[in-house]
């Protein structure tokens, strides 16, 4: 068993105690000699919430693909709780959920079959008590006897995830959770995913949504043309790789920045009557207060001043830069 670190996430300390999901030296050749997967190791800790970014060919959905042995490696391998995908597959997909973008079920079977129907396909016996907490947990109770059809687009969104839950696996791949729906459902969504990794649901899910992946993942990893090419903790990412940015409002507006000014990262707005000095989160605080200070000693007088945070979102979009 393997002790990593803790995370701290909505107030909560989650100790990651044993890795789940492990990924080995994993690549992917099509026949074609396009080279989708490129060397990828990653592991996944039991009971995290671990979300995979990356641009539209990045190779997420590829990977995805190959850990639910849906598709085969050309290299590398996949262990799911000690299980090799390919040499065990029942025992290690038996483990694993998967809530894929599109619904694909029959339009005209009631929510209860939809769902029974999911648990058998993974020669579980029926559970009728299961599939009622599940469909309970997911708002779906009332609907059960509903044809998929009757559905709106948000409780199709939840059949999909009560169809990977009902074999009860202890890994959730989530492809795209919130696409095309509400902001109301979007937090629904959220809460329900937290729910699950405190009962001991290990999730793992792509998204387009960046804030999606800044207000739940406990770590953030990057795809990029095949490769992974960052896995962090999400809140030491956010401080290593973000930048502040001090933003101060000039009594007189400048002209130009002073010579005297020009070893610090500085921009002026157009007008002159804005100074912004962007700077690592890990910039000592006296080197700003000495900058401060050194515009006083210039005679630069400042009315106000803010500060702001980069984003996941403009850290991810630096990152997918070529």
């Amino acid at each position: 068993m393997r002790v990593h670190g803790q995370s701290e996430t909505d107030g909560m300390t989650y100790s990651y105690m044993q890795t789940i999901l492990k990924i080995d030296n994993l690549s992917k050749v099509y026949a074609s000699g396009f080279q989708a997967l490129k060397s990828v190791n990653l592991d996944i800790h039991k009971g995290e919430i671990f979300a995979l970014l990356g641009p539209n060919g990045a190779g997420k959905t590829t990977l995805i693909s190959i850990v639910c042995g849906i598709a085969n490696a050309s290299t590398g391998s996949v262990m799911v709780d000690g299980y090799d995908i390919r040499r065990n597959y029942r025992a290690a997909r038996s483990l694993i959920g998967l809530v894929p973008q599109e619904l694909t079920t029959d339009a005209f079977a009631s929510v209860w079959a939809t769902v029974s129907f999911s648990r058998g396909l993974f020669n579980k016996p029926p559970d009728p008590d299961h599939i009622e907490k599940v469909l309970k947990s997911l708002s779906l109770w009332d609907k059960r006897r509903n044809k998929v059809i009757t559905l709106s687009g948000g409780m199709k969104r939840r059949l999909l995830i009560a169809k990977a839950l009902a074999h009860e696996p202890r890994i959730l791949f989530l492809d795209e959770p919130t696409a095309g729906v509400d902001v109301d459902l979007r937090r629904d969504m959220w809460k329900l995913v937290r729910g699950l990794r405190e009962s001991g649901v290990t999730v793992i899910l792509t998204t387009h949504y960046i804030n999606e992946a800044e207000e739940m993942a406990d770590r953030i990893g990057v795809m990029r043309a095949g490769e992974l090419i960052l896995v962090k903790d999400k809140v030491e990412l956010m401080q290593d790789l973000g930048k502040k940015r001090l933003s101060l409002l000039l009594q007189d507006p400048l002209r130009q920045i002073p010579k005297e000014l020009s070893m610090y990262p500085l921009e002026l707005s157009p007008d002159g009557s804005e100074l912004t000095y962007t700077y690592d989160t890990q910039a000592e605080r006296m080197s700003i207060v000495g900058f401060i200070n050194r515009l006083g000693d210039m005679g630069i007088e400042v009315r106000d001043l803010r500060t702001t945070q980069s984003s996941l979102e403009d850290i991810f979009v630096n990152l997918v830069k070529e």
